[in-house]
C-alpha cells in the first residue's frame, strides 16, 4: 500500500494559513465562551473586533490573489466565495448573538479547513511562479494581535 504525504504548504500562502490558525482559535474561542456560559455580547465583541482587524482583509486577500488563480466558473471558487459572502453576512448580522456564535464557530471552522484541505493545494499546484510571488509579496503585513482587552476564553476564576 502506497504510503500518501501531505502536500507541504507553498512558502507563499504560510501567511495565509497562519491566518487560517487564528481563525480556528477564535472558533475555539467561542467554544469555550460556550462552555463558561459566558455572555454572547462579549463575545460578539470579539466577534466584531476580529472580523474588523483580521478577517475581512483576509478575505479580500483570497478573492484577489487566490481564488483568481482558478477559473470563475470552478466549482471550488464557487464554493469559496459563496462560504465567503456567508460568513460576511453572519458577521454582519447579529438579531440572536448565541445563535450567530454557533453559525460562526460552526460555518468558519468548515470553510477554513476546506481552504486548507482541498483549496490551497489546488491553488499552489496551479499558481505560475509570477502569482505566487504576488502573494508572498502581501506576507509582509501586520501580524495578528490578539486584543486582550476580554479574554473571555480564558476560564472564569483561572
Amino acid at each position: 500500500m502506497k504510503k500518501i504525504t501531505p502536500l507541504k504548504r507553498h512558502p507563499a500562502l504560510h501567511h495565509l494559513s497562519h491566518d487560517h490558525h487564528q481563525g480556528l482559535l477564535l472558533c475555539w474561542k467561542i467554544r469555550q465562551g460556550f462552555k463558561w456560559r459566558i455572555d454572547p455580547i462579549r463575545m460578539k465583541a470579539y466577534c466584531q473586533w476580529f472580523w474588523t482587524n483580521h478577517l475581512e482583509t483576509h478575505f479580500e486577500e483570497e478573492e484577489k490573489l487566490i481564488f483568481p488563480i482558478l477559473a470563475t466558473d470552478d466549482v471550488l471558487i464557487k464554493q469559496g466565495l459563496s462560504e465567503h459572502r456567508r460568513l460576511r453576512k453572519l458577521f454582519a448580522t447579529w438579531e440572536i448573538p448565541e445563535k450567530t456564535l454557533g453559525q460562526i464557530e460552526e460555518e468558519l471552522e468548515k470553510h477554513i479547513r476546506f481552504e486548507e484541505r482541498v483549496l490551497f493545494p489546488l491553488i499552489q499546484q496551479k499558481a505560475s511562479p509570477t502569482q505566487l510571488e504576488d502573494i508572498a509579496r502581501h506576507a509582509n503585513r501586520e501580524k495578528f494581535v490578539e486584543n486582550e482587552q476580554d479574554p473571555f476564553w480564558i476560564k472564569p476564576g483561572a
